[in-house]
């Protein structure tokens, strides 16, 4: 041991010796971890169930950005026994490999969101946003009733997916053609959404802010908040720490 300390004190004593050594033991580094980049044409594994956003989803999630939603709810679950039993099965990767950008989140001062589809129905979702304080009396969260009067702008919706398959999102031309049918038949409890289920599996369909007549930002809102941590069946994977 006490030959190791004295070789360590040579490197310690020569200022240039040392930031030889320290730039060789980076660059072993930084080359362990650039160089399967050039080969791996993909370093997210895929899962079964993971699918684009629908126009209707898409339109929520940007709304959720404008407002700044990410800023008091994290969209990550950690892999820790805490998180787990409070929000469910933690996150992964590939539950974000379409979202540009991720809404993984740097704090919480509400609750993570990243399970929250199909946990609430529709109407507390509008109620809550409505009027938080409602339903949750110690919110502090603020008040967006103002959703449910804000019409959804339905001929801009597919230049949205558009931009979005430039970066990388499978979004096929039959998607990209009916994007403006779609985001219309999702929010209607009277169209027929077999074609819409066809393209986008698992999409929460029907009315979701109460009012059938009008396509609103709060139907967008709600339906993405529905279908967030809904795409996976996590009923079929066992964890490193043996949760379901």
């Amino acid at each position: 041991m006490a030959s190791i300390l004295d070789k360590h004190k040579i490197l310690e004593k020569n200022a240039t010796l040392l930031l030889v050594g320290s730039l060789l033991v980076v660059s072993i580094g930084g080359i362990v971890e650039i160089a399967p980049l050039f080969y791996l044409q993909n370093t997210i594994e895929k899962v079964e169930g993971m699918r684009p956003y629908t126009p209707l989803e898409l339109v929520g999630r940007n709304i959720y950005i404008r407002e700044g939603c990410y800023l008091c709810h994290s969209q990550m679950i950690r892999p820790f026994r805490d998180e787990v039993e409070r929000y469910g099965h933690y996150s992964l990767a590939a539950e974000s490999m379409y979202d540009h950008p991720f809404q993984w989140g740097s704090k919480r001062t509400g609750p993570d969101l990243a399970r929250v589809g199909g946990r609430y129905s529709n109407e507390w979702h509008v109620q809550h946003l409505s009027d938080p304080r409602a339903v949750v009396p110690e919110s502090i969260m603020p008040k967006y009733a103002f959703l449910k009067t804000q019409d959804v702008t339905v001929k801009d919706v597919g230049m949205d997916l558009k931009a979005n398959e430039d970066v990388g999102v499978p979004y096929s031309d039959d998607m990209l053609a009916n994007a403006e049918a779609d985001i219309k038949a999702q929010a209607d409890p009277n169209a027929d959404t077999t074609a819409l289920l066809a393209r986008y599996p698992k999409a929460k369909v029907g009315d979701f802010d109460g009012d059938p007549q009008k396509l609103t930002e709060m139907d967008a809102l709600v339906a993405y908040l529905q279908m967030v941590g809904t795409l996976v069946d996590f009923s079929t994977y066992d964890d490193a720490t043996g949760y379901r």
